[in-house]
C-alpha cells in the first residue's frame, strides 16, 4: 500500500539533464553541392568544429578544423589542389586527414594527422558518420537512395536551416509519435496514425487534412486535400518523408527532408528541405516554385516548434494520455544511438508497433475547427 499515490499529490517534473556524448549515426550536414564553390566551410557539430572542402575531383572531404601545427583555423585557409593550406603557416591537409606538404621545412612530421569523418553523399546531400567509439557504420545503418533523384522526375531541394539554442535534438525526435501536436502546431488533424520501430529506423505513417479555419500555404491547403505520409528516421537525426497529396482527383507526391545536427549538448541545426515531383505537361520552374511554396509553409510549422522548444520544460517523466503516443517506447529506440553498441539491448531494436485511435480527437478538432471558422466569419461580417 505504500507505493499508492494519493488523487491530490502533485506530480512533479523529471527534467533529468541533456545527454554528453552525441548520437551515433549518419548525420545530414547540407545540400552537398553548396560546399562546392571552390571554399572551405567551417561547421560547428558534435562539440568540435569542422571544416569541409572540395578536392580537385569534387569529392567532399571533413576534417578538424584546427591545423595541429600552431591551431590556425583551416576553415579560413584556402584550397590548393587536392588539400587545404592553414592561412598561418601554409601547412596542408588533405581529405583523409594526413599533413602532406609544410612549404618551408625539409621534412613533413611523420605523426602529422588529424581528426577526419567519414562521410557520405547521396540524394544530393553530405552526409557525415560520428561514432564515440570510432567504429565504421555497419552495411545495413545507410541512408535509402531516393528512386529517380537527380532526373527530370523531380524539381531541385528547396532548402532551410535554422539554428536551435537552449534545447536537445531529442525534443524534434518525440514529434514521431506526436499525433496531436499536429492540429495544435502544424494545422492537420490526423484521421489516421501508426508508429514502426525496428532496429535503427522509427517510422510515423499518417493520414490527415488540413484544419478548416487556418491556411499554411501548403499543400494541405489544397481543396478538400488529403494527404498520406510516410516519414522514417534513418538513425537518430534524419528522416526522409514522402508525403502524398490528393486533391481534386490529382496526386502530388514531394520528398520532405526533416534533419538535424547536433551542435552542443543544448544546441542543433534542424534543417528542411522539399523536393516535388514533375507531372507530365509542368515546366521545371513550375515544380520548383511548388518546392518553395512547400518549404515557405513548412517553414511557418517549424518554427513554431522551435519557439516550443525554447520555452519548455526537459521532461523525463512525461504525463501521457492513451492518444499521444508510444512516448516512452520511441525514447527507448532513441537511446541505442547515445550507449555503446555493446550495451544495445534487444527491447531498443526489437520492433514494436502502434496505432493511436484518432476518431474521438477528430471530432473534438472538426468541431472546434468549425467554431473558429464561424467566429471568424462573424467577426468579419
Amino acid at each position: 500500500m505504500g507505493d499508492m499515490v494519493a488523487e491530490d499529490e502533485v506530480r512533479l517534473i523529471e527534467a533529468g539533464s541533456n545527454p554528453t556524448r552525441f548520437a551515433r549515426g549518419w548525420h545530414c550536414m547540407g545540400l552537398a553541392d553548396s560546399f562546392r564553390d571552390g571554399r572551405p566551410h567551417e561547421i560547428k557539430v558534435f562539440g568540435q568544429t569542422a571544416v569541409v572542402f572540395a578536392d580537385s575531383s569534387g569529392k567532399l572531404h571533413m576534417i578538424d578544423a584546427f591545423c595541429r601545427h600552431m591551431g590556425g583555423n583551416l576553415a579560413k585557409g584556402t584550397i590548393k589542389g587536392d588539400e587545404i593550406a592553414c592561412p598561418f603557416h601554409d601547412w596542408r591537409w588533405n581529405g583523409e586527414g594526413r599533413c602532406t606538404n609544410v612549404p618551408y621545412a625539409r621534412r613533413t612530421p611523420l605523426r602529422a594527422r588529424t581528426t577526419t569523418w567519414l562521410t557520405l553523399e547521396r540524394n544530393g546531400l553530405l552526409f557525415a558518420w560520428n561514432d564515440p567509439q570510432g567504429n565504421p557504420p555497419p552495411p545495413h545503418v545507410t541512408i535509402p537512395e531516393i528512386e529517380d533523384y537527380g532526373t527530370d522526375r523531380w524539381s531541385s531541394w528547396s532548402w532551410k536551416s535554422y539554428l536551435v539554442e537552449g534545447a536537445h535534438c531529442r525534443e524534434i525526435v518525440d514529434n514521431v509519435v506526436d499525433m496531436a501536436h499536429f492540429f495544435y502546431v502544424h494545422y492537420q488533424i490526423p484521421h489516421y496514425f501508426k508508429n514502426v520501430f525496428e532496429g535503427h529506423v522509427a517510422t510515423q505513417h499518417m493520414r490527415s487534412t488540413g484544419r478548416e479555419d487556418i491556411k499554411t500555404g501548403v499543400q494541405m491547403d489544397l481543396p478538400e486535400a488529403v494527404t498520406r505520409s510516410e516519414a522514417s528516421y534513418y538513425g537518430p537525426s534524419f528522416m526522409l518523408d514522402t508525403i502524398w497529396t490528393e486533391s481534386g482527383g490529382e496526386t502530388i507526391e514531394a520528398k520532405l527532408v526533416n534533419c538535424h545536427y547536433p551542435i552542443s549538448p543544448d544546441s542543433f541545426l534542424l534543417q528542411y528541405g522539399i523536393i516535388v515531383e514533375r507531372k507530365p505537361g509542368t515546366g521545371v520552374e513550375q515544380a520548383e516554385e511548388m518546392a518553395r511554396t512547400f518549404t515557405d509553409g513548412l517553414e511557418v510549422q517549424f518554427l513554431q516548434d522551435v519557439e516550443i522548444w525554447k520555452h519548455k520544460s526537459r521532461i523525463e517523466n512525461p504525463l501521457l494520455t492513451e492518444e499521444d503516443g508510444p512516448v516512452y517506447q520511441l525514447r527507448r529506440w532513441y537511446q541505442q544511438f547515445y550507449v555503446d553498441v555493446e550495451d544495445v539491448t534487444p527491447e531498443m531494436v526489437q520492433r514494436f508497433e502502434f496505432e493511436v485511435d484518432c476518431e474521438a480527437a477528430v471530432a473534438k478538432w472538426q468541431a472546434e475547427s468549425r467554431e473558429n471558422a464561424a467566429r471568424e466569419n462573424s467577426a468579419q461580417a
